[in-house]
Parts: C-alpha cells; sequence; structure tokens
C-alpha cells in the first residue's frame, strides 16, 4: 500500500512539474495577447513619467501590443506600488519605480507590500547623479566653499526639498552627516515651489534631479557646485562629482526601474528584459533621455536586485543615524 501511495505521488508530481513546463512554454509563445499597464508612481509631467513614456512606447513597437502608461501619484509611491504588488503576475502589470521605492522602506515601517518579496527585478532603465545646486548670489563655487561657509554660519544656509523625506531632502541630510555640517532643511510641496524659491534667492542650496535644474543651470540663473555620481555627469563634464571634491563616498543617483509582481513567469521577464534591453541602447532614446539629463541603463534581474537591496541598507542606516521620524 505504501509502495503505490508513493509511486502515486511521484507520478503526480511529474505530471505536475510536466504542466508547469508546459504552461512556461506557452506563455512564452504567446506573451503578450493583450494591452499592458505600467504603473508610474509619479505624476504626469515629473521625470519618471518622462522615462516611462520612453520606455512605454518602445515596449509598444516591439510587443505589437499597446502599453498604458497609468499615472498614480501619492502616498509616496505606496499607492502606485501596492497595486503592483496585488495584480496578477502575468506580465500585465509593470511597475515603473523611482528612487523612493528603495527610500520607502526606511520610512515606513507598515508597508503594505515587501519591497523584495512581493516583486520580482527586470531592469533598471535610467539612472541620473543629483547635482548640488546654488543660488548665484551666494559666494560658494565649490563643495569646499560650501562646506566652509556652513561651519562658520552654522544655521543660516537652507537647503530646499519636494518634502519631507523625498530623495533630495534624504541627500542633503546625507551630505549633512558625511561633511560634517547643518544645513537647514526647509520642505515644499514640491520641487517646483522649492527651485523657485532657490532662483528666487529665499533658500541657498538645493540637491536637486538634473532634469529639474539644467535649464536653469544653464541659463546662469542657479550654479551648479557638484555632481553626486561615481564619475562626472556627461551632461556637466566640467562639473565635478562630490567624492573628487573632498566628501569621500558621497553618492546620490536618481533612478527608475521596471518591476513585476512577484511569481511572473520568468519566460515573461526574460522577454521584458530583452526588450528592454534593445531600448536603452538605440541612440535616439539615449539622446532623448541625456537631454533631460538622465543616462539610459540596462541591468540584469540579478543587477537590479542587489540595487534595491542597497539602496534599502543605505537610505534605513541614514534615517535610523538622524532619527528621521514620517508621521
Amino acid at each position: 500500500m505504501t509502495r503505490i501511495s508513493c509511486q502515486s505521488r511521484l507520478a503526480t508530481s511529474v505530471a505536475a512539474i510536466g504542466c508547469v513546463l508546459l504552461s512556461s512554454a506557452a506563455v512564452a509563445q504567446t506573451y503578450p495577447f493583450k494591452p499592458i499597464r505600467m504603473v508610474v508612481a509619479q505624476s504626469t509631467g515629473g521625470n519618471a513619467d518622462f522615462v516611462a513614456r520612453i520606455f512605454a512606447q518602445g515596449l509598444s513597437d516591439r510587443l505589437s501590443q499597446q502599453v498604458v502608461v497609468d499615472n498614480r501619484p501619492g502616498g509616496a509611491g505606496i499607492i502606485a506600488a501596492e497595486m503592483v504588488a496585488r495584480a496578477s503576475p502575468d506580465g500585465y502589470t509593470l511597475l515603473l519605480a523611482p528612487t523612493g521605492f528603495g527610500i520607502n522602506p526606511a520610512l515606513y515601517p507598515k508597508l503594505p507590500y515587501n519591497p523584495q518579496r512581493d516583486f520580482a527585478p527586470v531592469s533598471l532603465l535610467a539612472a541620473s547623479a543629483a547635482v548640488i545646486v546654488v543660488n548665484p548670489a551666494l559666494q560658494v563655487k565649490t563643495v569646499s566653499d560650501l562646506i566652509a561657509m556652513a561651519k562658520a554660519q552654522p544655521g543660516k544656509l537652507h537647503f530646499g526639498s519636494s518634502g519631507m523625506a523625498a530623495a533630495n531632502h534624504l541627500a542633503g541630510e546625507l551630505f549633512n552627516s558625511m561633511a560634517g555640517v547643518s544645513i537647514v532643511h526647509v520642505p515644499y510641496k514640491g520641487a517646483p515651489t522649492a527651485i523657485t524659491d532657490l532662483v528666487g534667492g529665499r533658500i541657498q542650496v538645493m540637491f536637486a534631479s538634473p532634469p529639474s535644474v539644467m535649464a536653469l543651470v544653464r541659463s546662469g540663473k542657479l550654479r551648479a557646485v557638484a555632481t553626486a555620481g561615481t564619475k562626472r555627469a556627461a551632461q556637466l563634464p566640467d562639473v565635478p562629482t562630490v567624492i573628487e571634491s573632498g566628501v569621500p563616498g558621497y553618492q546620490n543617483t536618481v533612478w527608475q526601474a521596471l518591476l513585476v509582481p512577484a511569481r511572473t513567469p520568468q519566460a515573461v521577464i526574460a522577454r521584458l528584459h530583452k526588450e528592454v534591453v534593445d531600448i536603452a541602447q538605440q541612440p535616439d532614446v539615449r539622446e532623448r533621455l541625456l537631454r533631460d539629463g538622465s543616462e539610459a541603463i540596462a541591468s540584469t534581474p540579478k543587477e537590479l536586485g542587489e540595487h534595491l537591496s542597497g539602496e534599502i541598507s543605505r537610505w534605513t542606516k541614514l534615517v535610523k543615524a538622524i532619527g528621521l521620524k514620517v508621521e
């Protein structure tokens, strides 16, 4: 009786494995057969939306199915992420995740999803090193100048951000921590308002994403002091990095990545990854992103997974160190 039972279970297991393999093969051959939704955790017109629309159009062309951009701003990106985490893992709901996706676990211990367990990585899409910009009237041309002024006049310098615990807020706090200074944070309801006040001289510094300030830097209304990558930015080749400028290890990158719900078939992930890599390598795509201040990137799913782990760890350490609480 026991032998028959074991044989029966073995046969059932083999049949189940066979069904999975056949199902995976079928998915690979038929995907996609209907429109795809790309959920974006930011509003229309923002940097993430710009990147999403470039890649959505490229995917539409290559997959012969419309990829619709679905903007779901609000809730620090949690609304969009939860929507995708709960979606069917069939490749028809994608998440365009911005930098905040890697920051939120440090700020919100009770997220309605697990950023690593509930998603499968596809690829990084684009990235840009943050740029430290100042009002031109400020007698600061280098990072050394900025640090010296902040130390000589504690509490006088103010940096603006798009809101409490936003990526550019944490970039400023990271600089404070690593440079040993205390530039006062001023939160705004969005980056445009903060930038307006920076140009007007009501605040002195911002740790901004290049797309939001490049036109103002080129026109001379803002001065770029340093960029926050490991190498100089292609669009600002004469501006040194913060690392070059005397703050070893300081790095802050604004990025966008493509994720799908966990348990999405590997065949679907492989197809999406293949097409995203092809899109990122197109000269016109690279040029459009570069004009906006970003660099096209095509990572492997494994590299994206490692990147997310590193981001979550880094920001968690900073949030704990500065005692930041989000109500």
